[in-house]
């Protein structure tokens, strides 16, 4: 049995799953481990290219874009590893990468989920992890993120929530929490998950000594208009589930500013 199941969610990004795919069988770590690739519907032939290319990757078909977090968890439910990477298909593994983040999460039993530095394909960090989602700590994140991310990044720490393009997490914590909650299509649910999971007292930690490439905003280049819509969408579930009182202000908001999510 694999002890660690990577679970890849992909939508119509051939090319980025591709890539990612030979990245983990060039960089295979050397824990036990399996490859599950979920299939959103796409309709550029991905399911094909992995069938034909890569025969020891479990193939999932959701059957429709089901969203991220659903589609995680079909991936999840299928797998047997007592740890799971949760990889977008945007991402590269560097040699080492998956191994050095299994460490630290061993070297910490009181640990639930771990996240990497992430880096574009420059090399310049992403702030991918940070405070809960307030409206307050919104702003705050989005100032620290101005010219701050290299000296951020740069040093391990305790968090609320690490970025789900690769996040690391004990099964037994995430079924502990019923997985990731499906009313968010896309955005925010990784945010949610490592609030559900430390309401249980269990820690979220970024570690900078395991880096991956996320060539990240593909599909905000591809359908602009449709990823806005989603995030919106999502950051509105967040604030009804976690802020109440501030949602119907978030709504006025997004009304005044044109930013209400489509139907």
């Amino acid at each position: 049995m694999p002890r660690l199941s990577i679970v890849i969610v992909s939508y119509n990004a051939r090319e980025d799953l591709e890539r990612c795919l030979q990245s983990l069988v060039r960089a295979a770590p050397s824990v036990d481990h399996e490859i599950i690739v979920v299939d959103n519907a796409s309709t550029d032939d991905s399911a094909a290219a992995v069938r034909a290319r890569w025969p020891g990757v479990r193939l999932i078909d959701a059957g429709a874009n089901v969203g991220f977090a659903k589609a995680n968890n079909m991936g999840i439910r299928a797998s047997f590893g007592e740890l799971l990477l949760l990889l977008n298909g945007d991402t590269l593994v560097p040699p080492g990468a998956i191994d050095r983040l299994v460490a630290v999460l061993d070297a910490r039993p009181a640990v639930a989920v771990v996240g990497p530095r992430l880096v574009d394909g420059n090399g310049r960090a992403e702030l991918s992890f940070g405070r809960m989602l307030s409206p307050l700590n919104e702003l705050r994140q989005k100032l620290r993120a101005r010219g701050n991310v290299e000296r951020l990044t740069s040093r391990e720490r305790e968090v609320d929530w690490v970025s789900g393009a690769c996040l690391l997490v004990r099964r037994a914590d995430a079924e502990a929490v019923g997985l990731l909650d499906e009313r968010y299509f896309m955005y925010t649910e990784d945010v949610d998950f490592c609030a559900a999971i430390r309401a249980r007292g269990r820690r979220v930690l970024y570690t900078p000594s395991a880096e991956f490439v996320h060539l990240r905003g593909r599909s905000r280049q591809t359908a602009p208009r449709a990823t806005e819509s989603a995030y919106r969408r999502s950051q509105i579930a967040f604030y009804e589930k976690h802020h109440p009182r501030w949602a119907p202000i978030l709504r006025i908001y997004l009304r005044l500013r044109a930013r209400t999510p489509d139907n």
